[in-house]
């Protein structure tokens, strides 16, 4: 099991921090999802391509930038 961490724009309260978290648990091969508001982050563990990730980030309305 791997670690992939998304640094995210666009995200500014708690509802963007759910909604995120949601999306990104929604992807095949994820364990285990944190998103961290503050630092503008996710952190996520498990199998899942980045590509994967990065889409289900940018359809909740948010921006990967790193």
């Amino acid at each position: 099991m791997s670690q992939t961490i998304l640094k995210i724009e666009g995200m500014t309260c708690n509802h963007c921090k759910m909604r995120t978290e949601k999306a990104l648990q929604g992807v095949s091969g994820v364990e285990s999802v944190k998103v961290d508001l503050a630092a503008k982050e996710a952190v996520v563990s498990g199998d899942a391509e980045r590509a994967n990730l990065v889409k289900a980030v940018t359809d909740a309305g948010y921006t990967v930038v790193g």
